[in-house]
């Protein structure tokens, strides 16, 4: 099988690529399951209250009913720069409606010791400059990035009319008001004129579907509801005291088990860590922001680092890396692996060309990856369960400097599964490895629905004209123009990155841009007086049209990918699949500047805006 090469080392010759690719082929093959993301369960009977909301008490008010002018569903930041960019258009009647007792959505419910940022916090951070904040560190703690997103809230104004500890349970086009009805478990009414949609898809959390789940006697929770009354300790990383004497179970090895591990093994009389498939653990090198330097930073510095980020991430060429970190790296290797070929050759760069070498770099970057798990892990046998054998971008890459250092404690142990999950849980504990684990607390680090139907992780059903459903609309595949606008949607503005610029090493890059956007065409529909915005139906297809030229994503149906959210749990990748994963065919920095080509013209080319006819005098 593959073997493992120093870093820096040439690339391997056609047959030790030829052994990692069946390595790696064999590895995927354990983990393919049919049931794909049917794997997991909603939180439902014992741990239905998984949905509700530990944080903050929900106190009773009268219910709002009222005309709005746009109502922003979501308080996370797809919500919170949407408000913003209204704020700053001069639009003032805002009203955010948000389940959590709180903005930041997916920030708001990771409370789980050790959660920070994993893209760096100067590029992943919305608004800094708009709100005069300087990130304490290069990749900043979940408190901070809480903080900010309220930072955000309190600088618009968008408490003013924030409805918090509020759930939507319905959204329904009211054709001949030209309005949308949005209900909520308050019994609020809201009827809006115009409606912004960033629900996102980090804060319904989901279980793994384990036989005998509900029967465990200990105590349980999900890593998104962290249950600090039981462990002791607080988000800000103090001792979880209240786990000295446990023998504590986690399930997962993903991005949020990364980072709270390391706090479980230095809290836990004993952690048991069961893995199915090793995550991919580089280099974070985490370190504070020099204030002098921050305040050296020229006005306009926040878009340029996004722009050299976005551009580095994706194979482009800048004069330097601002950035520099794991995204920005693997994909300078490619570029600087096809200038160095091209030079050599003289030959033209095409997808065969690119192919090549982003394999000949990943397989570089992967050799150096599994070597530093060696380098830390000191026994021999833990380190090689510990290597992921795949390319780096199949899985969430995650980037820490105390993961890997956990299992060299001796109360920590790694309970590998060589891929095929833990088998059942019982009163008692766990049944992993062929063997029976005794616990007095599970956690659950299974992440959040990110593969499901729109519908059910919005918690409410979007109805458009003549009663057609979102779901209904998309059921063969997300259809419309730069993700934003739906045809047979009017006046509705979905927030997130898909048929976008889709790029997932920033999600907060993409948010902004629409909001930005979103915020350019609603300044235009009020200024001419129209009572609907929509996207006309040629333009919707023919966005849909474009879309589908791109080259399928290398991980898409990749035979050597190990199954997870980013390839559809390793299932079958049709057109549905495709269309919901797709983005503009030039990649994430030529969407951006297309994007704001499009709404600087004022035209805004491909939508409808109907002005009401004048009443006759």
């Amino acid at each position: 099988m593959g073997t493992d090469r120093a870093p820096g080392a040439p690339p391997a010759g056609e047959a030790d690529r030829a052994a990692l690719r069946a390595r790696y082929r064999t590895e995927r093959d354990k983990r393919l399951r049919p049931d794909g993301n049917e794997q997991y369960v909603e939180p439902t009977g014992r741990f239905a209250h998984l949905l509700e909301d530990p944080y903050t008490p929900r106190v009773e008010r009268p219910p709002v009913r009222r005309e709005v002018t746009v109502a922003v569903v979501g308080g996370g930041f797809s919500g919170l720069v949407t408000g913003a960019r209204l704020a700053q258009a001069g639009i003032d009647d805002v009203w955010l409606l948000e389940g959590g007792g709180d903005v930041g959505g997916a920030w708001y419910w990771n409370r789980y010791p050790g959660a920070m940022c994993d893209t760096a916090a100067m590029v992943y951070l919305p608004l800094l400059e708009e709100t005069g904040h300087m990130p304490t560190m290069k990749y900043t703690f979940a408190p901070e990035i809480l903080d900010h997103a309220r930072r955000i809230a309190t600088a618009f104004g968008l408490y003013r009319r924030a409805l918090l500890s509020t759930q939507v349970t319905a959204l329904d086009w009211d054709e001949g008001a030209a309005r949308w009805i949005v209900r909520t478990d308050r019994g609020d009414e809201l009827r809006a004129r115009f409606v912004t949609m960033g629900t996102g898809p980090l804060h319904r959390p989901k279980l793994p579907g384990i036989p005998g789940l509900e029967t465990f006697g200990g105590h349980a929770f999900h890593t998104s509801r962290w249950d600090y009354a039981t462990t002791g300790g607080d988000p800000s990383g103090a001792a979880m005291t209240g786990l000295a004497d446990q023998r504590v179970g986690i399930i997962g090895t993903g991005a949020t088990a990364v980072q709270c591990i390391p706090h479980l093994g230095a809290s836990a009389a004993e952690l048991f860590v069961f893995q199915r498939t090793p995550s991919s653990v580089d280099v974070r090198d985490n370190h504070p922001i020099d204030p002098e330097w921050f305040a050296g930073l020229r006005p306009g510095w926040q878009q340029e680092w996004l722009t050299n980020f976005a551009v580095l991430q994706t194979g482009g060429l800048t004069e330097e890396d601002l950035v520099h970190d794991g995204w920005t790296d693997i994909s300078k290797r490619i570029r600087d692996r096809i200038m160095a070929d091209l030079g050599r050759s003289g030959g033209e760069f095409g997808p065969e060309e690119f192919r090549r070498a982003y394999e000949e770099c990943d397989d570089e970057k992967m050799d150096e990856i599994r070597a530093r798990v060696d380098a830390v892990v000191e026994d021999p046998a833990t380190a090689a369960a510990l290597k992921p054998w795949y390319r780096q971008l199949c899985k969430r890459p995650c980037f820490h400097d105390e993961y890997l250092q956990t299992f060299n404690r001796p109360n920590v142990h790694l309970v590998d599964t060589d891929g095929r999950g833990v088998e059942r849980i019982d009163r008692t504990g766990v049944v992993a490895a062929g063997r029976h684990v005794d616990l007095d607390c599970l956690v659950f680090a299974s992440g959040f629905e990110v593969g499901t139907d729109y519908a059910r992780r919005c918690g409410y059903e979007t109805v458009g004209r003549d009663g057609v459903t979102l779901s209904q609309r998309w059921a063969g595949g997300m259809h419309s123009l730069h993700g934003m606008h739906v045809r047979g949607f009017p006046n509705l503005f979905v927030v997130g990155p898909s048929q976008g610029a889709n790029l997932i090493s920033n999600i907060t890059h993409n948010l902004t841009e629409a909001a930005t956007t979103i915020a350019a065409v609603l300044s235009h529909a009020l200024d001419r007086g129209a009572e609907v915005v929509e996207v006309e139906a040629e333009a919707e297809r023919a966005w849909v049209a474009l879309l589908e030229t791109a080259a399928d994503s290398l991980i898409f149906g990749d035979p050597e990918c190990t199954p997870g959210y980013y390839n559809n749990e390793g299932g079958p990748v049709g057109r549905r699949e495709r269309l919901n994963g797709a983005r503009y065919p030039e990649g994430p920095p030529a969407y951006f500047a297309y994007l704001d080509r499009w709404r600087s013209s004022g035209t805004f080319g491909g939508l409808e805006f109907h002005v009401p006819a004048a009443a006759p005098t």
